[in-house]
């Protein structure tokens, strides 16, 4: 059986890049991309930019139930680090479904400065290859890749350091300040998910410790602002002659151990 060669993009900078570095590298190369319609529009208007660029259909990937069906499903239980049912249902079923049984050598944009693994599929006829693992390209070679092809960083990488849906649950807090900002429509629908069950008094919202009605209130808003701001101060203060992109990967680390999805966030 003939193997079929697929990279999934996220819509973030390391999936792209590797995309950019295997263009040539091989040449059946189907380039794919699971989409739950509820990405950021920079992360659609990127993809478009990355198609361009690659001179081949980047294949959009979905659930056609999409993410409020599984919502009810799940009695309005917002997915979480501890239930990622977002991920498997809206992301990797999707992709089982196109690959089905053909033997699969899958793509994946993990760099060689990360410690951390795909979280993939466990069908066996879908085999991860890390190229840039393989190759050593780190965070800055990542960085070179992309200024050398024009295509840049997405510009939700102005206030947004990982791909993903407009109301992801991996979101750092200055992250959702950002979001509320930036697209304060996809806030209040962000915010609209969030409920009080109310026979048992449970809250159902995207931050385990804090609603996004309290979060946007001003006061938290510039709380969370001096307090990543010190945060940059610091870093950059300790390593003065780092690039701003590694200075706020680094601070964004910090605030946060989570790992997030492989299919989200490359």
């Amino acid at each position: 059986m003939e193997t079929r060669h697929i990279l999934a993009l996220s819509g973030g900078k390391d999936s792209t890049a590797l995309a950019i570095y295997m263009r040539d590298r091989v040449a059946d190369m189907e380039y794919v991309f699971c989409d739950t319609h509820k990405e950021l529009p920079e992360t659609y208007d990127y993809l478009l930019k990355v198609e361009a660029y690659l001179g081949k259909p980047i294949v959009r990937l979905c659930d056609d139930r999409g993410f409020d069906h599984w919502l009810t499903v799940f009695n309005s239980y917002l997915p979480s680090s501890r239930m990622r049912w977002c991920t498997k249902l809206l992301k990797i079923k999707p992709f089982e479904k196109y690959v089905g049984d053909a033997e699969v050598q899958m793509y994946v944009g993990i760099r060689a400065d990360e410690d951390r693994e795909a979280y993939i599929s466990s069908k066996p006829n879908i085999h991860p290859a890390y190229p840039f693992k393989e190759d050593g390209i780190d965070l800055a070679g990542v960085e070179r890749i992309l200024a050398e092809s024009g295509i840049g960083f997405p510009a939700y990488y102005d206030w947004r350091t990982r791909s993903g849906c407009y109301f992801c649950f991996f979101q750092r807090r200055i992250e959702w300040v950002g979001l509320k900002e930036r697209h304060p429509e996809l806030y209040e629908l962000a915010k609209s998910y969030e409920k009080i069950d109310p026979a048992t008094g449970v809250e159902f919202s995207w931050n385990q410790r804090e609603s996004l009605t309290d979060l946007e209130q001003p006061a938290r808003i510039a709380e969370i602002k001096e307090r990543h701001a010190k945060a940059l101060r610091a870093e950059q203060k300790r390593e003065p002659n780092r690039p701003l992109m590694e200075v706020l990967q680094e601070v964004y680390e910090d605030e946060s151990d989570e790992q997030p999805c492989f299919f989200c966030h490359t």
